[in-house]
C-alpha cells in the first residue's frame, strides 16, 4: 500500500512525501534502558522517504536481520519551508499535522554499527523502517509540551510518554535541524520515543495513539 499523506477524516494532504528527520535518546529514560549516554545536544538521523508506510491495513518486517524494535514518536507534518534560524511563531506557523509514528530499529544490526562507530542508517533507514498514521491538525494542541503517545501491543501498553519529558522540546528541536539543514512541506519530524521500546513479532496486534486525539490499530503481518 503505498503512502500519502492524510489528515485523520481522510482529506489528503497534498505536499510531496520528503525526508524524514528523527532524534536520538530525546527521552533521557530511553537513553537509559539501552545503557546509551544521554547526548548534550539533538542527536539527528535521517530516514528516506522509501522508508514510509502507512499503518492502515498491516505492516511487514524484516525476517531475516535479526530483532526490529519497535519505537513509538510523536510526528510532526511540515507544512511551510523552514531554514536556517526560524522563530518560534514560524516553526509554530509551519506545523501542519501532528501523529503517532513508528520508528523501527534493526537493533542487533544498529549494535553492530555502534560497535564500529559506524553511521545507523542500515538498521534505521530500510523500506518498512517508519509507520505513519494520519494526521490530526496542527493546530490541534495549544501546548506542545504536553502531548501524549501511547503504544499498546496484544493487549498490554508498552509505551506510555509524554512530550514534557523530551530533552529538546518540539519548537527548539525544529529551530535546531533548520541550523543544519531546510525542512519543507511534506517533510516529518519524528521526535524521539520515550521508554518501553523491545521487539515486534510477526502477528502482533498494535494500537498506536495520540491519547485524546488520534488512534489507529494495526499489526504485524
Amino acid at each position: 500500500m503505498s503512502y500519502q499523506h492524510q489528515y485523520v477524516d481522510g482529506t489528503k494532504i497534498h505536499f510531496p512525501l520528503g525526508k524524514v528527520v528523527c532524534i536520538g535518546r530525546n527521552y533521557a529514560e530511553h537513553a537509559q534502558e539501552l545503557n546509551n549516554p544521554v547526548p548534550t545536544e539533538p542527536l539527528l538521523f535521517i530516514k528516506p522517504s522509501s522508508a514510509v508506510v502507512p499503518i492502515e491495513g498491516g505492516f511487514s518486517i524484516p525476517d531475516d536481520r535479526g530483532s526490529v524494535h519497535y519505537e513509538a514518536e510523536i510526528a510532526v507534518l511540515i507544512g511551510k519551508p523552514l531554514s536556517r534560524k526560524p522563530s518560534e511563531e514560524e516553526v509554530r506557523d509551519a506545523i501542519s499535522g501532528f501523529a503517532p509514528a513508528l520508528d523501527l530499529t534493526l537493533r542487533d544490526v544498529q549494535a553492530r554499527l555502534k560497535e564500529k562507530g559506524y553511521p545507523w542508517e542500515i538498521a534505521k533507514s530500510f523500506d518498512g523502517a517508519c509507520v505513519l498514521a494520519p494526521f490530526i491538525p496542527g493546530d490541534a494542541y495549544s501546548d506542545l509540551a504536553d502531548i501524549d503517545v501511547r503504544l499498546t501491543i496484544n493487549g498490554e501498553i508498552r509505551q506510555d510518554g509524554n512530550s514534557c519529558d523530551m530533552l529538546n522540546p518540539i519548537v527548539p528541536l525544529i529551530q535546531h535541524l533548520c541550523g543544519h539543514f531546510s525542512l519543507q512541506p511534506g517533510d516529518v519530524v519524528l521526535t524521539g520515543t520515550p521508554k518501553g521500546v523491545g521487539p515486534l513479532n510477526k502477528g502482533d496486534t498494535l494500537v498506536l495513539e495520540l491519547p485524546g486525539k488520534s488512534q489507529f490499530e494495526s499489526r504485524v503481518l
